[in-house]
């Protein structure tokens, strides 16, 4: 697991960020349709607004009952069908929220794919996963609330505003002289907002990476005493978060008094100067008592997104890192062959010290055994840029039936061309493969049960396959044993088996036809290496193509070829 290096700058472009609309498509027909119902709740205010003050009026003039009820029931049904479009709001917003995360999480995912393992490998999990998982959660109140109410300002406000303009000039100029104090209120606020946000939410991370590390290197932090040093970092780092989240809940809540205050003193001042005119007879009731009443609906849309962009604060700093990452994998060329692109350079730069290659046959095979001539692995010209020196030039070939043993002493170079086959490192040459299964030095199991582990990825799991391949890995354990954590539960040996298992689970299923194999024995005592090594043998002499990487001299009985990688010179 790598740890992230310092997150990149956020930016924004203005209240909606344009990337949105490009990279969830469900957004833009949400947007349209809250557009749709702000209008209506919109004419629907100035209506029942207009019902309200006629009714009073009447009423104060003595009017009949008879001529006053119309217009209090269209000021009921006016507030009834308000409340109809408020819930059709909230569930556009519902809907709207669901889709575009739904859209959002899919296009990440192919967006890592296409990035692939190499760029994975320079991430930390636990950071993705908070950013996939609780961040795209935290767009809901984006979508819920301040998207609405940012649509809402856009169209309501300047509505009203000419509404209230029409009935009472004056009364609409304090209006408008007034409503500018609250945006520049919102963007100090929101500044500070989005800082401490942005702070809380990289502790977050911090956090989820902590831990996720932690937890993962529990059994050696034990070994060698440092648990409780490593309990004490977590704690600090919990605390920060704590304090950040305080932070954020400090400023929220005084933002809100602060746009609370101005918009109260504005409709205030609206109010007095109203109140005046009526006394002096400069002004009708009815003109007054309309405007009084649309006043404050003025001011509400503004209020309401500076109150909501807090809420929505956090979904809008997951955004970023989502985009980021859209952003990279638009940046990568669609053909497969990107990494070896982007490693090219390296290869113009051999170093004089790169480990030397040896290919030689293993001369005491107990049978001869018929391969297929077509290579279901074929490595040409592989070379791997290291820190100091570069592997390579390597080629080999694995056929159907063989088993090829790659080996050498710590540090030539084994696990890099394995992990240049899977992707996780960039190279030059050339790699033409089948699909492989493939077990690593860490098992990298998952809390579940171990049959689970066995067919990871699998929708319709072969219970008796995963029982079979369990067997065939020497596994002691049976398949509904439940494990913990990163797979806790196994001893070494056993997790390592439980790997190999899933690794043929995977080849007998169809889904590969290589077997990759990365230190499998390293862990096992002298006999149950002895079982795996005629497991293998069997599985090549089935047909199967195997790669195998081990330091274990034992492993050349069962190899057809030997590749030694030789140590720097």
């Amino acid at each position: 697991m790598t740890s992230d290096a310092a997150a990149p700058p956020r930016r924004r472009t203005g209240p909606v960020d344009p990337r949105l609309l490009r990279y969830a498509a469900a957004s833009r027909g949400y947007l349209i349709v809250t557009a749709v119902i702000v209008l209506a709740q919109t004419a629907v205010t100035v209506g029942f607004a207009w019902s309200m003050t006629r009714a009073l009026v009447g009423a104060i003039a003595g009017e009949s009952v008879d001529s006053l009820i119309p217009w209090v029931m269209a000021g009921v049904g006016l507030a009834l069908l308000r409340g109809v479009l408020i819930a059709a709001s909230d569930r556009t917003s519902a809907a709207g929220a669901a889709r575009t995360s739904l859209q959002l999480r899919d296009r990440l995912v192919r967006a890592v794919e296409k990035l692939g393992p190499a760029w994975l490998s320079t991430r930390n999990s636990a950071a993705l996963a908070v950013t996939a998982g609780h961040g795209l959660e935290a767009l809901d109140a984006y979508f819920g609330r301040y998207l609405p109410q940012l649509v809402a300002t856009a169209i309501t406000m300047p509505a009203l505003v000419i509404v209230i303009l029409v009935a009472d000039p004056l009364s609409g100029i304090i209006v408008v002289l007034t409503l500018p104090l609250i945006p520049v209120f919102m963007v100090l606020i929101g500044l500070a907002t989005r800082a401490v946000q942005n702070k809380q939410y990289d502790t977050l991370r911090s956090l989820a990476t902590r831990f996720s590390d932690t937890v993962a290197g529990l059994s050696t932090l034990k070994i060698f005493g440092r648990q409780h040093r490593a309990a004490d970092t977590m704690e600090r780092v919990t605390r920060d978060y704590k304090r950040e989240t305080m932070s954020v809940l400090r400023v929220s809540f005084l933002s809100g008094f602060a746009l609370e205050f101005l918009a109260s003193i504005s409709v205030a001042i609206v109010a007095v100067t109203i109140g005046f005119r009526l006394l002096d007879s400069q002004m009708a009731l009815t003109a007054g008592l309309f405007v009084l009443l649309l006043a404050p609906e003025a001011y509400l849309p503004m209020r309401q997104v500076g109150v909501q962009y807090h809420a929505a604060a956090e979904g809008v700093a997951a955004t970023d890192e989502i985009f980021q990452t859209l952003e990279a994998a638009a940046s990568v060329p669609s053909s497969a062959s990107a990494s070896a692109s982007a490693s090219a350079s390296a290869s113009a730069s051999a170093s004089a010290s790169a480990p030397s290659v040896h290919d030689t046959r293993t001369p005491d095979l107990a049978t001869p055994r018929v391969v297929d001539a077509r290579p279901l692995l074929a490595v040409v010209g592989l070379r791997i840029r290291r820190t100091e020196w570069e592997i390579g030039p390597v080629d080999l070939e694995v056929r159907a039936g063989e088993i090829v043993l790659l080996e050498g002493p710590s540090g030539a170079g084994k696990t890099s061309i394995l992990a240049a086959l899977l992707g996780f490192a960039e190279y030059s040459g050339r790699i033409e493969t089948a699909p492989i299964a493939w077990a690593g030095q860490r098992p990298g199991l998952l809390s579940g049960s171990v049959g689970e582990n066995v067919a990871l990825g699998d929708a319709s799991p072969d219970a008796e396959l995963v029982d079979r391949c369990l067997a065939d890995a020497l596994v002691d354990v049976p398949a509904e044993l439940a494990l913990g954590t990163l797979g806790s539960g196994l001893s070494g040996g056993q997790a390592q088996r439980v790997a190999v298992a899933r690794a043929l689970y995977r080849l007998r299923s169809g889904r590969a036809r290589v077997l990759a194999l990365d230190e499998p024995s390293s862990a096992l005592d002298r006999a149950t290496e002895a079982g795996l090594w005629r497991m293998l043998r069997a599985e090549a002499d089935g047909g199967a193509a195997i790669l195998l990487v081990s330091h274990r001299t034992t492993a050349r009985a069962i190899a057809d070829r030997t590749i030694t990688l030789g140590a720097s010179s």
